[in-house]
């Protein structure tokens, strides 16, 4: 794996497919109404699929996957500046990302948010132009080169 651009936090990003094609988010904890695909940071060490499967139990309870694709490159986004210094105290502008493409084997049922530091308040299956309008705009072009790349997984 190449490293993440500099001044970049390394993250994974997953597009996570029910077997309708459905898109798994959840609705942010700190800010309710908006909407976004499990991520989050590599741990040193750290494969990029390893960390997201590790971050997609942690966010959302979810074990039952299987791998369909990882993405090729890094996709980054810069975040406002008042949301990274408070984040990561202005270490980072924005996080890199590599996304990977899981398709989810268990029942909505096996689906269960943690309680204790959790990321998110509620959860849906959603379809990419609904995720496109939910998603806040700085990650949009992310989003939409995502759902491009992936796009043979979706709605199959």
């Amino acid at each position: 794996m190449t490293p993440a651009p500099q001044g970049y936090r390394p993250c994974v990003g997953i597009l996570l497919l029910n077997p309708t094609g459905g898109i798994f988010v959840g609705e942010r904890i700190d800010t309710p109404g908006s909407w976004q695909m499990p991520q989050g940071g590599i741990n040193d060490g750290e494969t990029a699929k390893k960390a997201g499967v590790r971050e997609l139990e942690e966010e959302t309870g979810i074990s039952m996957v299987s791998f369909l694709k990882i993405s090729k490159s890094w996709r980054c986004y810069e975040l406002p500046l008042e949301v990274s210094r408070k984040a990561w105290q202005g270490r980072y502008k924005g996080q890199a990302q590599l996304w990977l493409a899981l398709h989810f084997n268990g029942e909505n049922n096996d689906i269960k948010l943690p309680t204790q530091e959790a990321e998110f308040r509620d959860w849906k299956w959603t379809d990419p132009i609904t995720l496109l309008n939910e998603i806040v705009d700085f990650k949009r072009e992310v989003y939409r080169d995502v759902l491009e790349e992936f796009a043979p997984f979706i709605g199959s």
